[in-house]
């Protein structure tokens, strides 16, 4: 039975949300935003809406990259005196980020100019190709803050997130330091975003059980191998989800055209699949309610 929170939400997790920021660099990369609107007021957190269409007005969109789930779209402003818009020449303290957290509902869509707006789309911008970079959340848990480029990594929700999965800096002593000080489970400690990056509820697991590690083990318990195998497996269940064909097929320019989560569902080997029959043994995976989310792992596999 699919539990409740991916029946409701299908929230992106990293994986995912990589390949949003890849499709977004394919389509939008050297284009102009030459103007913008905004449709719900509190997408934009404090900054006005005016201020906002102006701070956008005539930037080039420099670069789109990502700190943990945040999307970050690198604006250039325009060279007024040059009359040019220059998104090479910027100096890096000239750009602003709009960085984009897209929460449970948020996606992008990139639209034809005569293409019907769907619901929900709460912010649009204007390019300079007579196309539409659309922003709609059913949910309006989204969020968008725009910042100067110098200014990123000192926001609320990007200067308390942990060390990126796929950087030097989440080494295994950094890991194993990480889990030492902590009382909690593993599974609560692993969707920590301030303490691992980058695993949601399914990778998580999925991480558990590629390591064989019991969700529920106390984290400062775990041995040094373990941790060892458990710091392995979270950057290969990542890097594996993220270059496997089949979850490439987010499409912005089909406004239904993909799901959070459908394109995954073939990689899970044990998220979602209570009662069914371990990959690794043939015991019956099961699932058990667990700091307020499902949770998933193999009673043989991972026994301790």
């Amino acid at each position: 039975m699919i539990p409740p929170e991916h029946k409701l939400s299908g929230m992106p997790e990293l994986p995912e949300v990589e390949h949003v920021v890849r499709a977004l660099r394919r389509a939008v990369v050297g284009r102009t935003i030459v103007a913008s609107e905004i449709r719900l007021r509190k997408l934009i957190g404090p900054t006005s809406p005016a201020a906002f269409r102006r701070k956008l007005k005539n930037a080039t969109i420099a670069g789109v990259s990502r700190r943990g789930k945040f999307i970050l779209i690198e604006l250039a402003p325009p060279d007024r005196s040059a009359g040019i818009l220059p998104a090479k020449r910027a100096l890096p303290a000239q750009l602003l980020v709009l960085a984009v957290h897209l929460r449970m509902t948020g996606k992008f869509l990139y639209l034809n100019a005569d293409d019907d707006l769907p619901k929900h789309s709460h912010a649009i911008f204007y390019l300079d190709n007579d196309r539409r970079l659309v922003f709609r959340d059913q949910r309006q848990f989204g969020v968008m803050k725009l910042v100067a480029a110098k200014s990123l990594a000192k926001i609320k929700g990007i200067i308390e997130l942990a060390p990126e999965p796929f950087g030097d800096e989440f080494r295994l002593d950094y890991l194993k330091s990480v889990l030492k000080r902590s009382r909690r489970s593993l599974k609560t400690l692993l969707l920590d975003q301030t303490k691992v990056l980058g695993l949601g509820n399914i990778y998580a697991a999925e991480a558990l059980f590629r390591a064989r590690i019991n969700p529920f083990k106390i984290a400062t318990q775990l041995s040094s191998s373990r941790v060892a195998r458990l710091h392995q497996s979270i950057i290969d269940v990542l890097a594996d989800a993220i270059s496997d064909s089949s979850t490439s097929r987010i499409d912005l320019e089909q406004p239904d055209g993909f799901s959070y989560g459908e394109a995954f569902e073939r990689f899970w080997q044990v998220y979602e699949r209570e009662g069914e029959p371990c990959v690794n043994c043939g015991a019956k995976i099961r699932r058990a309610a667990h700091g307020g989310r499902s949770t998933y792992w193999c009673p043989k596999c991972q026994r301790r």
